[in-house]
């Protein structure tokens, strides 16, 4: 999982959770996943950005840096076995 800057920014301005989460107009419990290093919705992110009193282009000081565009994410399925 990623890591991010989310909780120390909120803390900075001395918020608890649930005051972003309602300034953002998000749940307490998206916070605390993406406080977490789960990944979120880019509108989330956004949200947050406006709501810690942040532009758009401050996302990687406080999200971390973001994938290279064009790349793909990548999931390893189990492998399947062959039916002879």
């Amino acid at each position: 999982m990623s890591s991010n800057n989310l909780q120390h920014f909120r803390e900075t301005l001395m918020l608890s959770k649930a005051e972003l989460a309602r300034k953002a107009g998000l749940s307490t419990l998206t916070i605390d996943r993406i406080e977490a290093g789960r990944p979120c919705r880019l509108d989330s992110k956004r949200k947050i950005l406006l709501a810690l009193g942040l532009n758009i282009m401050d996302k990687e000081k406080v999200f971390g840096p973001s994938m290279p565009e064009g790349a793909v994410a990548t999931h390893t399925a189990p492998e399947e076995k062959e039916h002879a």
